[in-house]
């Protein structure tokens, strides 16, 4: 097909929510490594990596070898057969949560997947409906995820299910108390306990947040966010469940979970995208007592697909070998660095946030009144486009540049990259 074919076919038969960053849709037709290209042969230095899902290069050649490998021995039987790919990752993930205490993984297709799973598991073991969320998360697209996410813009269908209820973000730029860290003592923590006791039962099945909100525009909270969320859901008997479907496998930097650099352990993590590196995978690791609580009966047809979990394992063993956790630290302060330059030349950019190579631009009209530059930052996806670039966009007013490439990348690239961006924000504030 040709690239006008394709964009008509996308129009004529995918629904029309399938939505695209650009103006005339992108066709991207190959990638290497961090490079992608286009239907017209066009190059782009990838910095976006579909998504917070290529998490070691696009095409990895360690990674695809055994995945090749997987798929002339063993390619599907389901969850209901066992098999040595998902046997083998299972244990391996149990090595690396965090303090090694969630021990038991049921496999799935996607993070949305995963964040359901980990629902139910809560409410089988507390006994409890009720679950609290976050203003401005975005945990899938199923109706149940969607309730959880707290997006307008992300809620398709209309009424959300009931038993969700959501607690403040830790959104400091723009603080719904009107208050500054660290005189505010973390307000929006404490005041968890009151949503508690107003809008539930009193008694709740779990919390679920996002160490950095992904689609929120990679909010990050401060240290002391979790920790006193966490005291306070437990303390109403619910669990605590880490979604790392974008911030797991190191992407923070030094540490396999986001929520790892907060100091606090969770009940169950769930995660997906980087973790197959483009294969799809999605996976509920819970502590042995709250996955044993799932008695009954499921499966996931697709769930530990041996070729996915191959492709996982594989992604993991170049993490670990090749020292990305430590890549992603150095290289991600770099980032940071580049990107703190750019603030002080534009006054566009409001806000740099983020951690490791997980990073966000809040982009405003005034520094004073924070306007969002909603329309700017449509422009600068453009212009990127133009400069050959690729980046993500988020926030609740669609005004953050989301910056995620591979984990494996060198300072070299961020370089190139810094470059490019240079030159689209001069085209963009011209």
């Amino acid at each position: 097909m040709t690239k006008e074919e394709i964009i008509l076919a996308n129009r004529q038969y995918l629904f029309p929510c399938v939505f695209h960053y650009y103006r005339e849709p992108l066709v991207i037709t190959s990638a290497k490594d961090q490079y992608v290209r286009d239907a017209d042969g066009n190059e782009y230095l990838d910095f976006f990596g579909g998504i917070v899902t290529i998490s070691v290069g696009h095409c990895n050649e360690e990674v695809t070898r055994r995945v090749r490998e997987q798929l002339g021995r063993l390619q599907h039987v389901s969850t209901v057969f066992a098999t040595e790919p998902q046997a083998a990752l299972a244990a391996e993930l149990a090595q690396i949560t965090p303090e090694g205490k969630l021990t038991k993984s049921f496999f799935t297709n996607s993070g949305t997947e995963a964040n359901e799973t980990a629902i139910v598991a809560a409410r089988c073991f507390t006994g409890t409906p009720e679950i609290i969320a976050l203003r401005h998360s975005y945990h899938g697209r199923s109706a149940l995820a969607m309730t959880l996410s707290g997006h307008a813009n992300w809620r398709l269908g209309g009424a959300p299910q009931p038993g969700v209820v959501h607690a403040h973000n830790a959104y400091c730029y723009r603080c719904p108390f009107g208050l500054k860290y660290p005189e505010c003592e973390v307000r929006c923590a404490t005041d968890v306990e009151e949503l508690i006791r107003t809008t539930t039962s009193g008694r709740v099945a779990a919390f679920i947040g996002e160490p950095i909100q992904g689609v929120g525009g990679y909010i990050t909270p401060p240290k002391e966010y979790f920790g006193i969320v966490a005291e306070i859901v437990r303390k109403y008997g619910g669990l605590f469940i880490s979604d790392e479907v974008q911030t797991g496998w190191g992407r923070t930097g030094g540490k396999w979970f986001g929520i790892e650099q907060y100091g606090v352990t969770p009940d169950i993590i769930t995660a997906a995208k980087g973790l197959g590196n483009g294969a799809p995978i999605g996976v509920t690791i819970a502590r042995a007592d709250v996955a044993d609580a799932m008695q009954g009966t499921t499966i996931s047809t697709f769930g530990g697909n041996p070729v996915s979990a191959t492709a996982a394992r594989a992604v993991l063993a170049y993490i670990r070998e090749h020292r990305v956790l430590e890549n992603v630290a150095e290289v991600g302060a770099y980032l940071r660095e580049r990107f703190l330059e750019l603030q002080e030349k534009y006054s566009l950019i409001g806000e740099v946030r983020g951690m490791g190579l997980l990073q966000g631009l809040e982009l405003v009209e005034d520094r004073e009144t924070k306007e969002p530059a909603t329309a700017k930052t449509a422009e600068l996806m453009e212009a990127a486009r133009e400069n050959r670039i690729l980046i993500g966009r988020g926030g609740l007013y669609g005004n953050v540049a989301r910056v995620s490439p591979p984990m494996n990348i060198s300072k070299t690239d961020v370089d190139e990259f810094i470059g490019r961006l240079d030159r689209s924000f001069a085209k963009v504030t011209d």
